[in-house]
């Protein structure tokens, strides 16, 4: 019996971890094996070919590394960069600041251009900095994609474009946690040379494997990047790709069957598809917050992002409580306000192997919720909204047309 048990079943609506399809639990449902064996070498080849797809990449590299995402980061940054070099880091958010921690403690010169929480990177101050860099002394830039305490999403073209304007030769780091396999993500496209991601977010897996994707440029500056690595180190899993092993060390047996069902099951679904189904839920779920008469963190319509929403909260009411009483009342999960948020906003997570009517369930446990804490709502608005637009633009499911 669990400790904190409540009938049926806790509806996850936190932006990470998300729910895990059954069809993946059941092929992690299994014994260990001998990673030295023939299997796992044969099921880890197709995984990493794979895997490229939802980077949307040809050219790059892959790693599964047994880590999160914050080794992720820390893999992207020792693998390319040495003690010292300049880096240019937005700080838009929680996970963007720690990414800036992680580089300062990684003895990089970090170059920090900071926008107000709920804004997205300011790529006109970026602009003017690769203007003035003749020298190319910027040796990369590094920023989140999708910024889950603030519900922002930003325009990796737009750095891309920037960068070549003024053929400046830095390395272009993406965090794509929250956005690879549900937002539109081009690696080759928009030059991006290291992309990473984690297990848990828009893959529907358990925590436990950081994505890694690095092109070529990536590749060869690890040739000469002098930041101290071991664990994370390419290199190690570059000799065991050529001897066709694959393996420096034992790696999650049971997650690697999970990728294996998970991505079966987003390739059935079609990955723009899948994309898609994530722009029409974040699209219900902010007509819900506009007819509950609360606003969203995200400041313009351009960052809206389509994982995760960021309800800010009027001042008489403390947001921590409402993602308190939603767990306690009503077995709901929802984001926590982080750092200079906290308190301030709830956040709804609509990530991963999800769909429209879930949702639906989510934002009327919301409406109750929202009158438990003293918030005047209009009973079935949001959720009205929602299922008004939804009910136009669900497309029938394609394997029982």
């Amino acid at each position: 019996m669990d400790r904190y048990f409540a009938p049926g079943t806790n509806h996850l609506f936190v932006p990470g971890p998300v729910n895990i399809p059954d069809h993946v639990i059941r092929a992690m449902n299994r014994n260990n094996e001998d990673y030295r064996a023939p299997p796992i070498p044969a099921l880890t080849k197709d995984l990493l070919e794979d895997v490229k797809k939802i980077f949307k990449t040809t050219t790059g590299t892959p790693f599964l590394i047994p880590t999160t995402g914050t080794g992720a980061w820390e893999s992207a940054l020792t693998n390319t960069l040495s003690p010292g070099d300049r880096t240019v880091s937005f700080l838009i958010g929680q996970f963007s600041l720690l990414w800036i921690d992680q580089q300062k403690r990684l003895r990089f010169n970090v170059d920090v251009i900071e926008s107000e929480w709920g804004q997205g990177a300011n790529l006109e101050i970026l602009a003017e900095k690769i203007a003035a860099d003749r020298a190319h002394t910027i040796k990369a830039v590094c920023i989140v994609h999708n910024e889950t305490a603030t519900g922002v999403t930003n325009n990796l073209a737009a750095v891309r474009r920037i960068l070549d304007e003024y053929s400046h030769p830095a390395l272009f780091l993406v965090d794509g946690v929250s956005s690879i396999c549900a937002l539109d993500f081009r690696m080759d496209e928009w030059g991006v040379d290291v992309a990473l991601t984690g297990s848990q977010k828009a893959l529907s897996l358990p925590t436990g494997m950081g994505i890694v994707c690095a092109g070529p440029k990536a590749l060869e500056a690890s040739k000469s990047a002098q930041s101290v690595r071991f664990f994370f180190d390419w290199n190690d899993y570059l000799k065991f790709y050529k001897l066709g092993t694959f393996w420096p060390y034992t790696p999650s047996i049971q997650l690697l069957y999970g990728m294996r069902a998970a991505l079966d099951i987003i390739f059935e679904e079609g990955l723009d598809n899948v994309i898609e189904r994530h722009s029409r839920l974040g699209k219900a779920t902010r007509l819900a917050v506009e007819a509950w008469g609360l606003k969203n963190c995200t400041q313009r319509e351009e960052w809206f992002s389509d994982t995760v929403t960021a309800v800010v909260v009027p001042p008489y009411i403390d947001s921590t409580e409402i993602v308190k009483r939603a767990w306690k009342r009503y077995n709901l999960s929802l984001g926590l306000g982080l750092n200079k948020v906290a308190g301030k906003v709830f956040r709804i997570g609509h990530l991963g192997h999800l769909n429209d009517v879930q949702l639906l369930g989510c934002l009327a446990g919301v409406e109750m919720v929202l009158k438990d804490v003293g918030y005047p709502v209009k009973m079935g608005s949001g959720v009205g909204a929602a299922s008004a637009y939804l009910q136009n633009t669900i497309p029938l499911i394609p394997s029982r047309i």
